[in-house]
């Protein structure tokens, strides 16, 4: 089962839940509150010793590109 992130707009408060795929919503663990959704994430991984990232329609501060394959750079953490 994949890991996504959601977050709870009842307690303002973010969180990780492994469930299972096409899972779109499911109650906040915190206040069991049901105006949850899930929260586009990032993924990122080491290539080679180069930092690689990835995101849907996201780019880096800055960039012009649409993603992070745009312009080849990545910020390594």
């Amino acid at each position: 089962m994949p890991l996504y992130e959601f977050h709870c707009d009842d307690c303002d408060r973010d969180f990780e839940d492994l469930v299972p795929y096409g899972t779109e919503t499911l109650p906040c663990p915190s206040c069991g509150g049901g105006r949850v959704r899930r929260r586009v994430s990032v993924c990122g991984f080491s290539v080679g010793g180069k930092m690689t990232t990835t995101a849907s329609s996201a780019s880096c501060t800055g960039c012009s590109a649409t993603s992070c394959s745009g312009c080849g750079t990545a910020t390594r953490r």
